[in-house]
């Protein structure tokens, strides 16, 4: 087993994943109630509902419970995923897209500083973010990356989905799935798939994501703080505090951690998932799996969204945390 970064031995003992997984069961109902019934933070939770309309006077118009037609939400919760998902899914089948990347060999500066910067959704909105100063060093990376080191990544990243789809998933055994080493996930972290300071985790995961919804999750910073929260900030005996986190103790800052392997996080990834699954079944609500990561990536945002003044609070010292997630 490969541990990129000395991730900590013990995170990949059953005993510890058994652990993990208790816990997010054990936390699951109670944002799943509020993923529901906010529609995914679009409305008003039945809490703060009823403290509205007590504000207005109308306690006794709401002494009983708000109904809600949680079977109704959840539709509207998949449907809204999906349309968002395609937003600009386009860019990402036109960039990984082997024809395309076969003629930019002919010109890789063309690509990483016209294709990449400008037609990468992803990559063009950190670029573009002069707002946030933690992301010079992203800037500053990507400024001084080779565009055949860019080029020949996206390609090995492209080439390794198609084998993936291709020889390793199955889709009728998938779900099944019960050991992380079982996913085939693990070379994904090596450095043939990766660009210092620039195409890390984050970036990777997220184009993987794009191309194929039903087998790579997003592992987002917002993905890594939820799973923080979904197994309460739990260590399960790791000596550096919790496995999700980057605590820096000289300078009192927490980060998510950004070195996190991809092949665990998408073992858990795919336990949440088959959670959202049972219910959509209980309220009679169908999760194609052509996108059960995209409601995925809806569930785990809403859940550090709900969080982020914490967050932000933890973050607040960090001087620079662009590498993590890019």
């Amino acid at each position: 087993m490969y541990f990129p970064n000395h991730i900590e031995d013990i995170c990949y003992e059953k005993d510890h994943i058994e652990q993990v997984l208790c816990e997010i069961r054990s936390n699951f109902p109670h944002y799943f109630e509020k993923f529901i019934e906010t529609e995914a933070g679009r409305v008003l939770s039945n809490e703060n509902f009823i403290k509205l309309a007590e504000h207005f006077g109308s306690r006794s118009q709401v002494v009983e419970r708000r109904r809600k037609d949680y079977a109704k939400s959840f539709r509207n919760i998949v449907k809204e995923s999906i349309e968002s998902f395609h937003k600009d899914r386009q860019s990402y089948l036109d960039i990984l897209d082997e024809d395309a990347l076969e003629e930019y060999e002919d010109d890789p500066s063309y690509f990483k500083n016209s294709v990449l910067k400008n037609q990468c959704p992803i990559i063009r909105a950190t670029l573009q973010n002069k707002k946030a100063t933690e992301l010079d060093k992203f800037r500053k990376a990507f400024a001084l990356a080779d565009p055949n080191d860019m080029l020949r990544v996206v390609k090995n990243l492209y080439d390794f989905a198609q084998r993936y789809v291709k020889d390793v998933y199955k889709a009728d055994q998938y779900e099944l799935i019960d050991d992380v080493r079982e996913l085939g996930l693990s070379d994904l972290d090596r450095e043939d798939y990766t660009v210092s300071g620039v195409i890390g985790g984050g970036i990777k995961s997220h184009m993987l994501y794009k191309l194929f919804p039903f087998a790579f999750p997003n592992r987002s910073r917002e993905a890594i703080w939820a799973l923080w929260y979904l197994t309460s900030k739990k260590t399960f005996g790791c000596v550096e505090d919790s496995e999700f986190l980057m605590i820096n103790v000289e300078e009192g800052t927490t980060q998510q951690n950004y070195f996190y392997p991809y092949d665990l996080f998408a073992f858990y990834a795919l336990k949440v998932y088959l959670l959202l699954k049972k219910e959509a079944v209980k309220y009679g609500v169908n999760i194609s799996s052509e996108y059960r990561y995209v409601i995925l990536n809806s569930f785990l945002s809403f859940i550090a969204q709900n969080h982020a003044e914490e967050i932000d609070f933890l973050k607040a010292k960090v001087k620079d945390e662009s590498d993590g997630y890019y």
